[in-house]
């Protein structure tokens, strides 16, 4: 049988079941926005443009008959789309390989892709997400500790509302991967699973999670000042800073804090879960400074309130993790927690320096794969192109887990 000739349709098609099926992190977040930007393709997306991201508003209950009408606030998130890929350089002679003898090359090429995608994801996960659990440098190596790891995930889901419907995952560094194994090996009954979980080396999908390892798992590095901070300067602070004396070290973008006397809230109820509210930095901070900038902003009452109380003055916040150190940052997080769009690319037509190009779309993703010819060196040059970005749709329904 003659060689099929593997045309960019082809091509593009194949590419996106590899991508598909490479990515760890970006397979198991948000996607659904795709088909809004493809519906309005007319706009034009380009790269480095930011779309932003509608949130459903909130409203607060109402007790007894008389009407109490509230406004609506909507809030947005901004996504910044940026483009890159992988390209291929063909001779004349290689350009007529068949579609499976191209699937080598394709594999090798996504690889860089989807590790790109998840690499973004994860370190936007790792700078965004407020809450954090686990003990850097002390590793869930006992059965007890290897349970509790995933307890205290779902714990920290749990009360900030993240809804138990089957869209839950970890993506997991390959050093938590490694002890959750070891440590789960004797807390299963069930033959299947101790044999996929022993054959793969990988945790198997279980208290409501569903696993994956990736070794783009991002680590953190805290900054120079002391796990106990300095004390909070003005009393009922709200928003998204937090003035306090002088600081001692320096605070890096993504560091957890506590703040004194502020504790998180049911999202729904409003009531106290118990447990004081984390808070991610969203710059970095030099030493000396008196503002801390964080994230979510603190809100003490209405339908967006978030803790309890503004925290307690003359007392000092809190930074997980010791001074300087660093953790590597699994994490566990719903569905919506996070948002990846893949949006399609405008294709040139045939014939305008380009001898072939195919945009597929699957499932959320896009590709476009474009061929033009190197007439000095008989060369085919086929690139693939991806357009996405990233953004923290809902950074509270995800937590760490650093080690």
């Amino acid at each position: 049988m003659s060689n099929q000739i593997a045309t960019c349709s082809i091509v593009a098609k194949e590419a996106l079941a590899i991508l598909e099926n490479m990515l760890t992190f970006a397979s198991n977040v948000n996607r659904d926005y795709e088909d809004e930007f493809k519906g309005n393709f007319n706009r034009g997306y380009a790269p480095g443009q930011t779309i932003n991201i509608k949130k459903p508003p909130r409203y607060t209950y109402r007790a007894g008959r008389v009407a109490v009408p509230q406004a609506t606030v909507e809030s947005t998130i901004p996504l910044t789309l940026s483009q890159g890929g992988a390209d291929l350089s063909f001779t004349g002679v290689e350009r007529s390989v068949s579609v499976t003898q191209m699937e080598k090359k394709l594999q090798a090429a996504l690889a860089t892709v989807a590790n790109e995608i998840d690499r973004q994801g994860l370190s936007l996960a790792r700078q965004t997400s407020y809450n954090a659990v686990g003990t850097p440098g002390t590793p869930p190596n006992t059965q007890a500790l290897a349970l509790d790891a995933i307890l205290q995930l779902n714990q920290r889901l749990d009360e900030n509302a993240a809804p138990r419907d089957r869209e839950r995952s970890l993506v997991m560094g390959p050093s938590l991967n490694r002890y959750l194994v070891a440590g789960f090996a004797g807390l299963f009954n069930n033959g299947t699973t101790l044999d996929k979980q022993f054959n793969r080396g990988m945790m198997v999908d279980s208290l409501g999670l569903a696993y994956s390892m990736d070794q783009n798992v991002d680590t953190h590095v805290n900054g120079t000042q002391a796990v106990a901070g300095t004390n909070v300067n003005g009393a009922g602070q709200t928003g998204s800073s937090v003035t306090v004396a002088a600081l001692t070290g320096t605070i890096t973008k993504g560091s957890k804090i506590t703040l004194p006397g502020v504790f998180n809230v049911n999202p729904q109820s409003r009531t106290s879960t118990g447990v004081l509210a984390q808070f991610t930095v969203t710059a970095d901070v030099a030493s000396g400074a008196t503002s801390i900038p964080i994230a979510p902003a603190i809100v003490t009452s209405g339908a967006f309130q978030n803790v309890t109380a503004s925290p307690t003055t003359g007392a000092p916040f809190t930074i997980f993790g010791t001074a300087s150190g660093a953790y590597q940052a699994s994490v566990a997080y719903h569905r919506d927690a996070f948002t990846l769009a893949c949006v399609p690319m405008y294709a040139p037509p045939s014939g305008k320096g380009v001898i072939d190009v195919a945009v597929e779309s699957y499932k959320g993703l896009n590709i476009k794969v474009t061929e033009f010819y190197d007439g000095t060196n008989d060369n085919y040059i086929m690139r693939l192109d991806v357009l996405f970005g990233w953004a923290a749709t809902y950074p509270e329904l995800s937590c760490l887990y650093a080690l």
